[in-house]
């Protein structure tokens, strides 16, 4: 049976990208650090409660996904901007833009009687239209609870990431179970085949879905609106610019701020709205942006 391979949690970055480009996932074992996971679940779990079920077989109909997790948790923002992860980024996704950014944040639990999810790739949430060349994305599912075969474990085939036939299937033998304790990482390619497993273990598997992907790409979580600015004026520059308020390339990402005429630049970078970066344009411009923003009333 085929294998993931498991690494310590002082793993190099270069390392994991290594291991993407060969194998298309590794586990990081125990990588959250101190009490982040108490942290996670008891911020988490009220809005975990409340989300309904999938209602189809591939979101899973005994499963619920939870997003918006930058905005309703600081643990969760803690793990989004985590060092080693934000260096395999770097290393894995780099080549291919001059920024990366944050694709999706998801808390899915599959509760027991969950069957197996169809396996897949999520580098198809693009459709067949990027070349097999470019790798759009590096994800993670950290485990807050204990990954086992019983309870579902992610099902990865290693490997598959370097398949030519984009609709081989792997056999028995090419499948393996993301097998891991609390507080470790499945970090995975978005070209390898997976797909969560069956849980009939009379309890529930909670994963924790950060991913990231090519700064020029559409975003799977609108960040904008599960994090929009009255909420994101507050985090660090550099989570700031994850999420998307960042120019993605020379000329990605700008925007007009929709003032009556000549009260405003024509062209501004979208951390115009947090002030320091724009200090050339001034204190009052950008306060009547922001205020003007907050009461909706951009535009005239």
């Amino acid at each position: 049976m085929a294998q993931i391979t498991h690494v310590d949690a002082d793993v190099a970055p270069e390392e994991i990208s290594r291991l993407l480009a060969e194998q298309g996932a590794v586990i990081v074992d125990k990588l959250m650090q101190g009490d982040q996971l108490d942290r996670l679940t008891g911020e988490i779990m009220p809005y975990v409660e409340a989300t309904e079920l999938g209602r189809d077989d591939f979101t899973g109909r005994k499963t619920t996904r939870t997003g918006a997790l930058v905005a309703r948790s600081a643990a969760c923002r803690e793990l989004v901007t985590n060092p080693t992860i934000l260096g395999a980024c770097e290393k894995f996704l780099l080549p291919f833009c001059d920024r990366f950014q944050l694709h999706l944040t998801q808390l899915i639990r599959i509760r027991d009687g969950q069957g197996v999810q169809p396996l897949h790739r999520d580098r198809l949430a693009w459709g067949g239209y990027l070349q097999r060349v470019i790798e759009p994305q590096l994800n993670t599912i950290w485990a807050v609870t204990d990954f086992t075969f019983e309870n579902g474990a992610t099902q990865v085939a290693p490997g598959s990431n370097l398949w030519e036939d984009d609709t081989r299937l792997p056999t028995e033998d090419e499948l393996t179970w993301a097998e891991m304790k609390a507080g470790s990482v499945l970090v995975y390619s978005g070209s390898v085949i997976h797909g969560g497993g069956a849980n009939t273990s009379g309890a529930d598997r909670m994963g924790l879905n950060i991913t990231y992907a090519l700064g020029w790409l559409r975003q799977e979580e609108n960040q904008y609106l599960s994090c929009p600015p009255e909420i994101a004026k507050d985090f660090d520059p550099e989570l700031q610019a994850l999420l998307g308020y960042a120019m993605g390339s020379y000329a990605l990402g700008y925007y007009t701020p929709p003032l009556p005429p000549g009260e405003g630049p024509e062209v501004v970078p979208p951390d115009f709205l947090f002030g320091e970066k724009a200090a050339g344009w001034g204190d009052d411009l950008y306060e009547q942006v922001t205020q003007r923003s907050r009461e909706g009333t951009l535009g005239g």
